[in-house]
C-alpha cells in the first residue's frame, strides 16, 4: 500500500508544490521592486482569482473522486463521460465569469479596503489575469480526471510546465519589458494557455481510445448529472467558506496597512507551501479511496487511509523543523526590506504551529473527496467557518490585533480535522462491506 501511496503522491507533491513556489517567485520578484504597493496588488489581485477559481475547485476534486470510482468499477464508458461533463461545465463556467467580471470586480474592491496604489495595480491584474478563465478552469478538469484514473505524472507534467512557463513569462516581461503587476498577471495567461494544449496533447497520446466509448447524448443523462452536480455543489459550497476564510483574512490585513500586508502575504506563502506539500498525500487518497469504494475494497481503503496520515503527517513535521532553524533566511527570500522581515517573525509562530495542525484537515479532505462524502465535508467546513474562525477573531482582535488572525485561522483549521475525525466512521468506513 505504501507504494501505491507513494507512486501517486510523490508527483503530486511536486506537482502541488511548484504552485506555492511560482506564488513564491512571483512575490520575491515583485517584493524586489521599488514599491511595497505592487506585493500588495498581487495579494488583493491573487485573493480575487483564489475565490473566483477555487470555488470551482469542484471541477478538480470532484472529477477525481467521481472518475476513480468509475475506474473502480471498470466502466469506460462512464470514464469518459465524467471528463466530458466536467469539461462542459468548465467551458460554461468561463463565459459566466466573462461576462459578469465588471459586477466581480466592482463588488471585490467594494468589499477589499486597500490603500489607492495598491488597489490601482490590483485592478490592472484583474482586467488582464481574468483572460485566463478558460484555460484555468478546463486544466482543473482534466487535473481531476487524470487523478481519478490513477495517473499522477500527468498532472505533474502539466503543472511543472505551466509553472515553469509562469516563471519565464514574468522574468521576460518585468525584466525583459519593464513590466510590473501587469507582467505577472500576462505570464499567468500565457501559461494557462500553453497547459491547456498540453493536456489534450498528453490525453490523446494514452486515453484517445476512450473517446469512442463517449455518447454524446449521455452527457445530460439524468441521474448521473444529479450526483455530478449534488457531489460538486457540496464541494463548491466547501471552497467558498474556505476562500472566505481567507480572503478575510486577506481584507483584514490590507486593512491593517500594506507593511502589515505584506508581511502577512509572505507568510501566508509558507502556509502555502505545507498545504499543497501535504495535498501530494490527500490526492493520493482521493485516487486510492475513490478506487477502492467503486470496487468495495474495505481492507484496502482502510489501510489507504491510515498510511496516507502516517506520511502526511510526517511531511508536516519535517516543514515545521525547516521552518525553525531557517525562519530568516526563508523569509529573505521574499524580501530584502529588513522592517518587512522583522514585522513577519513577530508572527512567525503560527507558522511553526501550522504544519502539524492543518495536515489532519488536509488528509481527510482527500479521503471524503476520494469516497465523494461531500455532504460532511461542507457541513465541517461552514461549522468551522462560523463557530470557530469569525468567532475567535472578533473575541481576540482588541487584545491580539494580527496575531487574532492567525489564530483564528490554526482554530478554523484544527476544527475542520477534529469534525472529520468525528464524521469518518459513518460517512467512509460504512461505504463498503468487502474485507
Amino acid at each position: 500500500m505504501n507504494k501505491k501511496i507513494l507512486r501517486l503522491a510523490i508527483p503530486n507533491i511536486l506537482s502541488n508544490l511548484s504552485v506555492p513556489i511560482l506564488s513564491s517567485v512571483d512575490t520575491a520578484i515583485v517584493g524586489h521592486l521599488d514599491k511595497v504597493s505592487y506585493l500588495g496588488a498581487i495579494a488583493v489581485g491573487s485573493m480575487i482569482f483564489n475565490f473566483i477559481y477555487w470555488g470551482f475547485g469542484f471541477l478538480r476534486m470532484g472529477t477525481t473522486g467521481l472518475t476513480a470510482q468509475a475506474f473502480g468499477r471498470k466502466t469506460n464508458n462512464e470514464i469518459i463521460l465524467v471528463l466530458a461533463r466536467s469539461l462542459s461545465v468548465a467551458v460554461a463556467a468561463a463565459i459566466l465569469i466573462f461576462a459578469l467580471q465588471y459586477f466581480i470586480k466592482e463588488f471585490s474592491f467594494l468589499l477589499v479596503k486597500a490603500e489607492a496604489d495598491v488597489e490601482m495595480y490590483a485592478r490592472t491584474y484583474f482586467d488582464i489575469r481574468i483572460f485566463a478563465a478558460p484555460a484555468t478552469l478546463s486544466l482543473y478538469a482534466f487535473h481531476g480526471w487524470f487523478l481519478g484514473m490513477q495517473n499522477g505524472k500527468y498532472p505533474l507534467i502539466l503543472t511543472l510546465l505551466v509553472n515553469i512557463l509562469n516563471i519565464g513569462f514574468n522574468f521576460l516581461f518585468i525584466y525583459g519589458y519593464g513590466m510590473n503587476v501587469d507582467g505577472v498577471a500576462l505570464g499567468t495567461v500565457c501559461a494557462q494557455y500553453f497547459g491547456l494544449i498540453a493536456a489534450v496533447i498528453l490525453y490523446l497520446k494514452k486515453y484517445k481510445s476512450f473517446t469512442a466509448s463517449l455518447v454524446i447524448k449521455k452527457i445530460l443523462d439524468v441521474e448521473p448529472i444529479k450526483k455530478f452536480f449534488s457531489v460538486n455543489f457540496d464541494i463548491f459550497v466547501r471552497t467558498l467558506s474556505l476562500i472566505f476564510a481567507f480572503s478575510f483574512f486577506t481584507a483584514v490585513s490590507a486593512d491593517l496597512g500594506t507593511e502589515i500586508l505584506a508581511a502577512n502575504t509572505i507568510l501566508l506563502q509558507l502556509w502555502m507551501i505545507l498545504s499543497y506539500g501535504v495535498d501530494g498525500f490527500a490526492f493520493a487518497a482521493e485516487s486510492l479511496v475513490g478506487k477502492y469504494v467503486g470496487a468495495n475494497n474495505k481492507e484496502k481503503l482502510v489501510l489507504t487511509v491510515k498510511y496516507s496520515f502516517y506520511w502526511g503527517l510526517g511531511l508536516g513535521l519535517i516543514l515545521s523543523v525547516i521552518y525553525f532553524f531557517f525562519d530568516r533566511e526563508i523569509l529573505s527570500i521574499y524580501t530584502d526590506k529588513i522592517d518587512i522581515i522583522n514585522l513577519a517573525s513577530a508572527y512567525f509562530l503560527w507558522t511553526l504551529i501550522a504544519p502539524i495542525s492543518n495536515s489532519i484537515c488536509y488528509i481527510w479532505d482527500g479521503v471524503f473527496i476520494g469516497a465523494t462524502a461531500t455532504k460532511p465535508m461542507r457541513n465541517s467546513m461552514l461549522l468551522s467557518l462560523l463557530i470557530f474562525f469569525l468567532p475567535v477573531y472578533y473575541l481576540t482582535v482588541d487584545k491580539l490585533g494580527n496575531d487574532a488572525l492567525w489564530f483564528a485561522m490554526i482554530s478554523f483549521m484544527l476544527a475542520r480535522g477534529v469534525l472529520l475525525t468525528i464524521y469518518a466512521p459513518k460517512y467512509i468506513f460504512r461505504l463498503v462491506n468487502k474485507s
